[in-house]
C-alpha cells in the first residue's frame, strides 16, 4: 500500500471514528464501554491504560470527545499515528478467524 492510499485509508478511518464518537456522545454518562482499538491505529491515539471506561469519563477526559468539527477531528487523528505493535497483524487475523502460520 502506497503512502497516498495509506493516508486516504487513515482519513477514512478517522471520519468513521468521528461518526462513532458522535453516536457515543448521545449515550448516558453511566454507560460502561470497553476498548476496541490499540496503539498504532487511528482510533488508538492517546489511549489510556484503563481496561474499561464510562461515557461520562470519556466526555470529561477524552480529547476526541471535545472536537465537534469533523475536519478538525480528522486532521488531529491522522497527524501522528504511532506504529502498530508487532502482534497487531496476527491479532487482526485471529479476530477475522484466519489461521496463523508461524
Amino acid at each position: 500500500m502506497g503512502r497516498t492510499e495509506l493516508a486516504s485509508s487513515a482519513e477514512d478511518g478517522a471520519r468513521a471514528l468521528f461518526a462513532s464518537v458522535e453516536r457515543l456522545k448521545a449515550l448516558p454518562d453511566h454507560m460502561e464501554v470497553l476498548p476496541g482499538a490499540f496503539s498504532g491505529s487511528v482510533c488508538g491515539c492517546s489511549l489510556s491504560g484503563k481496561p474499561t471506561s464510562t461515557i461520562g469519563f470519556e466526555k470529561r477526559f477524552n480529547k476526541a470527545f471535545r472536537i465537534a468539527d469533523e475536519s478538525e477531528f480528522v486532521a488531529k487523528m491522522v497527524a501522528d499515528i504511532p506504529p502498530p505493535p508487532l502482534e497487531a497483524a496476527a491479532n487482526r487475523a485471529r479476530n477475522a478467524g484466519l489461521e496463523i502460520v508461524a
